[in-house]
């Protein structure tokens, strides 16, 4: 019996083509912190430095703190104001980035079905964002913090996918065990490979599907519409 599922977001829940979307919200990112004092190009280079350096993250510190020292050492400069104005684009402007992912009604369903019986319904989704932007981006298909036992930031957590310990550290939150688990995700490397490792069940969701050159999956996998058999089936 099966007691938790967790939902990757990006390209799972939400339909987006991950690399569109990156780049259409960090051209508005840009445009909030570059009157700060830097040029567009490096603030976007800087948010790929604290990206990289969040996912070799170790757990000595929070997501949070790992982005913003990469940021000022990238950068030559202090994290306040940039800190603050890029708090705000999350709570506001991030909400025009919309436009860059797609509708799915049938996000609401496959999270009720998830929690049929009571288990537990997480949205793993990798915590690289401050919480506002996650939220936000549930609210795109529908979806808010009460859909979920446990939401991942950046805020809160110190390692990122596909680390197992990403994995590990919310079962050990929530309570379960993480052969109590299953993840469903469309990528590859961050979602299948980095579950499975720790112990979890996983179904690939194929529609955005992200291929790896460093792992294989062979398991449950589908498009959206199959992904609901599948938890109607739980």
């Amino acid at each position: 019996m099966k007691k938790a599922v967790f939902f990757d977001l990006d390209g799972t829940l939400l339909p987006m083509d991950i690399k569109s979307f990156a780049k259409g919200y960090l051209t508005m990112l840009a445009g909030k912190l570059s009157p700060l004092g830097l040029e567009p190009e490096t603030i976007i280079n800087s948010v790929w430095a604290g990206v990289k350096d969040m996912y070799k993250n170790d757990g000595s510190a929070t997501n949070k703190e790992i982005f913003w020292l990469a940021f000022e050492k990238f950068t030559g400069k202090s994290r306040e104001g940039f800190l603050e104005a890029s708090d705000a684009f999350y709570e506001n402007e991030f909400r025009a980035a919309q436009q860059f992912t797609s509708e799915n009604p049938l996000a609401k369903i496959a999270v009720e079905l998830a929690g049929n019986g009571g288990r537990k319904v997480v949205l793993a989704t990798n915590p690289v964002f401050p919480k506002s932007a996650q939220l936000t981006r549930l609210s795109w298909i529908d979806l808010s913090a009460d859909d979920f036992e446990l939401i991942t930031d950046y805020e809160s957590d110190s390692f990122t996918k596909p680390n197992p310990q990403y994995y590990l550290s919310i079962c050990e939150r929530i309570g379960v065990s993480p052969d109590e688990c299953i993840m469903i995700g469309n990528d590859v490397g961050e979602d299948m490979m980095g579950a499975s490792q720790a112990g979890l069940s996983c179904f690939l969701v194929t529609d955005y599907i992200i291929e790896s050159d460093k792992f294989e999956w062979g398991g449950p996998s589908g498009n959206f519409g199959e992904l609901l058999e599948y938890l109607k089936a739980l």
